[in-house]
Parts: structure tokens; sequence; C-alpha cells
């Protein structure tokens, strides 16, 4: 388990102020998002934020695209775009978005599109030993638990991959089951903590349920990871350094119990 940062946690700051924030914090990593910071297209932007990451010693996790599976209407750029940039950013993954539908809209149909599509981008981007990562999120394909094993095991593809983030307006219970339910699939993980997108809280208020989530989602031995730290509290840098030393000790409490 490596740990990271969302560029997208903080959308007015650039690239270099990022990457010090990200060593302030000794993270790992970094998953550039494709909306502010590498736009799509924009070849030498990505070539030189990757280069700088890496001068830094941080790793590019991924590259964080809002690619929409199927529904191309919700698609600014064609997905051989989004590819030539995290190929020159130099990430390992793209992450994309299943559709623009939510489960309880879409029908079979609509299902087996999103499903078609992302094998086809996976194997566009096997060529260049990039993977494909679904986010997991509301108005989406992967709204609930049963939606995203229906469009993944329709998918079977071996480079597409599942985030996981906490789902909204449900427990931890069943929270904990949809990492049960979605673990063969399971790659990076997107942690915050809030009530709502404008009601954030301090990740130390969570600790004790993360605590259960990343250990859940760590039993899975054969699969490398990185939690990616998003939506901080009031987008602020000093709740964003103290939220990541709490990460920094969920990591050391789960690496523990894991040996």
């Amino acid at each position: 388990m490596k740990l990271g940062l969302c560029s997208v946690t903080f959308r007015d700051k650039n690239p270099e102020q990022l990457i010090d924030l990200a060593m302030e914090a000794e993270l790992d990593a970094i998953e550039w998002g494709g909306d502010v910071h590498v736009p799509p297209g924009e070849y030498e932007v990505a070539k030189q934020v990757g280069e700088l990451t890496r001068s830094r010693d941080l790793e590019v996790s991924s590259y964080g695209s809002y690619y929409r599976l199927a529904d191309h209407t919700g698609n600014e750029f064609d997905f051989e775009t989004i590819l030539e940039t995290a190929r020159r950013l130099e990430a390992p993954a793209i992450r994309v978005w299943a559709g623009m539908q939510g489960s309880a809209d879409a029908d079979q149909a609509y299902l087996e599109k999103v499903a078609e599509d992302a094998r086809r981008i996976a194997d566009i981007a096997a060529k260049e030993n990039i993977s494909i990562h679904l986010e997991y999120h509301d108005g989406t394909l992967t709204d609930t638990k049963e939606s995203a094993k229906q469009l993944m095991e329709a998918i079977n593809h071996r480079r597409v991959f599942l985030y996981w983030q906490p789902s909204n307006n449900v427990s931890v219970e069943e929270r904990l089951a949809s990492i049960q339910y979605l673990k063969q699939w399971l790659s990076n993980v997107h942690i915050f903590h809030w009530r709502s997108y404008t009601d954030r809280m301090q990740l130390a208020s969570g600790m004790n349920e993360w605590e259960l989530y990343l250990e859940k989602i760590e039993q899975d031995p054969n699969m490398n990871r990185y939690v990616l730290m998003e939506f901080v509290k009031d987008d602020d840098d000093q709740q964003f350094l103290m939220d990541a030393q709490t990460l920094h000790d969920l990591k050391a409490i789960v690496d523990k119990k894991a040996t």
C-alpha cells in the first residue's frame, strides 16, 4: 500500500506547489487529474509534469481522466488523446467513468455498450502497458456493489480494475460488504471523510472506520495499490498535512496487523 494525493484536491495550486505539498506530507505518489493540471492533448505539459514528479522522488500513480465509457456525448476528448497524454505523463493507469447513467436508469443494452467500450480502450491501453480503472461513483454503473459487479463481470478483461471509495448515505457495514463483494477487482482507493461534499470532516474523526476499510482491502496480497487523498476539509493546506499524518498512522496500523 502506497500513499498519495489526487491533484484535484487542490485545483487552485500549480503542479510545483502540489509536489511540494506531497513531499512535505511524505507521500509516495500523485494522481494527476485531466481537468486542470494535465489536460488531455497537452502532451508537453504531461511530459513536464511527469518528469517533475519523478525528479522529486514521487511516483505518478495514475491519470485521472473524465472519459465516460460508451456515452461519448459526455467526452470532450477521444480516448486516444487521453491515452497519449497518459503515456507522456508515464502514468501506469488511467481512471475512467462507467458511463453517464446510474444503474437504476440503465438497461441491459446500455450496460453492454459500457462494457464493450471498456474492453476496447483496455485493449488499446494494454499496448502501452497502461491499465484501466473505473471510478466507483454515484450516477454511473458502479453506483452500487451489485451493479459494479455486474459490469465488471460483463467487461471480463484482465487489464480493467475498479477503484473504491465509501459510498454516500450507507452504513459502515454496507461499505465493508461492498469491499468483500468486489475485492477481486479492487485497485486504488480514494480516501476522504465527509457527510457530503460541502460538509467535510477531519480524516482523524473517521480513523476507526477507515482502519476497517483498509484492513479488509489489504487482505488481497496480490494487488499493489495506492491510497489517494481527496476532499480535504476547507481545502486547507494544514488540514491536509494533518490528514496525511492520519493516513500514515492508518498504514502503520494496517501493516502491523498484516504481519
